[in-house]
């Protein structure tokens, strides 16, 4: 079955950076645009960036553009996110997910239809 394992989360002071990785398996990675979503305490499930299977394409959301890199190596069925500047606000568990290529970099979190557990990241004040 298609697995997704996020890693790379952890406790950073503001201004800092993190890079997560999350590794998939058990699917046809080049054909699967990959994206990730974060959600804080008490809020919705967020988009925060997302890539097409070649890479070509990304998209983020408005609050990490210039902040967040999002890359993939389909060699190693990888998706990444380098998140530099960190603020307090961006303190959440982020998810990667899978979504069938359609041509079309999707944002809404009900699109996609694989999802993995989950990391914690904190930025500390």
């Amino acid at each position: 079955q298609v697995q997704l394992v996020e890693s790379g989360g952890g406790l950073v002071q503001a201004g800092g950076s993190l890079r997560l990785s999350c590794a998939a398996s058990g699917l046809t990675f080049s054909s699967y645009a990959m994206g990730w979503f974060r959600q804080a305490p008490g809020k919705e499930r967020e988009f925060v960036a997302a890539i097409s299977p070649n890479g070509g394409s990304t998209s983020y959301a408005d609050s990490v553009k210039g902040q967040f890199t999002v890359s993939r190596d389909n060699a190693k069925n990888t998706v990444y996110l380098q998140m530099n500047s960190l603020r307090p606000e961006d303190t959440a568990v982020y998810y990667c997910a899978a979504r069938w290529w359609d041509n079309f970099i999707e944002k809404s979190r009900y699109n996609y239809n694989h999802w993995g557990q989950g990391t914690q990241v904190t930025v500390s004040s």
